[in-house]
């Protein structure tokens, strides 16, 4: 078989990361430079890390994030009232392994969104799958599917999700569909997934926030009691972005 026909079959059972190495290594006469052993890792190892990279640009694209954000750019200068060590704790994901929840409360522009996808961004790089959304927006849409009888389809989705992140909790008014909703969300994700929340009013208004009594206990009671909480204070960091521009 001649190398022309060794790349074609390679692409044609989708390994091109691997035809890309062979040409390559064709091209530059290094294939003496291998055992045949060493050869064989070298094009699998390439096309592993290929199919790796990709794998976790989908994830990052279907993640749905509104901002790039990464641990590693973390600003832990700012007086915000966050426990570096804690967070960085949780920068290892072992709260998703034992489905926990993160709750992230403070004050607008003190970077409570920029964590939660800071996290979600890791996760994506470990091979989870994240979905960020806006409460309000994803709650519409929930309530938009029972009308065109996708209300399941689209809950089923959410509950497989490894991580689900729900950004500016509680600044829309809760009428019954999106209490019901909610409820659906938490119900199915607890103690099978982690959900991460933020939020600019306390953990001790949500009650009243959620209102209907038996589903504001049952949400709370399942969202909270196993969560990891950190209440960000301190000036909007967006203030110092604007003093600079």
């Amino acid at each position: 078989m001649n190398s022309n026909q060794t790349v074609s079959k390679l692409k044609s059972m989708r390994l091109s990361a691997m035809a890309e190495m062979h040409i390559n290594q064709l091209k530059n006469n290094q294939l003496e430079s291998y055992t045949a052993d060493q050869y064989i890792d070298l094009l699998t190892d390439h096309e592993w890390e290929s199919k790796q990279n990709k794998k976790i640009e989908r994830l990052i694209h279907t993640a749905n994030f509104k901002q790039s954000a990464s641990l590693a750019n973390i600003d832990y200068s700012q007086n915000r009232n966050m426990d570096k060590n804690m967070f960085q704790r949780l920068g290892t994901l072992t709260f998703m392994t034992q489905k926990q929840n993160v709750i992230l409360t403070g004050a607008s522009g003190v970077g409570k969104s920029y964590l939660a996808q800071a996290l979600g961004n890791q996760a994506c790089m470990m091979g989870n799958k994240v979905y960020y959304a806006t409460t309000s927006r994803l709650l519409n849409k929930l309530k938009l599917s029972k009308v065109d009888g996708t209300y399941l389809k689209e809950l089923k989705k959410l509950a497989k999700v490894n991580l689900l992140i729900l950004d500016d909790f509680g600044l829309q008014a809760f009428d019954n569909h999106s209490r019901e909703a909610l409820m659906d969300i938490i119900d199915d994700r607890f103690n099978q997934m982690s959900t991460i929340v933020s939020s600019q009013i306390p953990v001790s208004v949500w009650y009243e926030i959620i209102g209907e009594g038996t589903i504001a206990d049952a949400i709370l009671d399942r969202l909270v009691n196993s969560s990891h909480r950190i209440d960000l204070k301190g000036e909007s960091m967006r203030k110092g972005i604007l003093k600079n521009l």
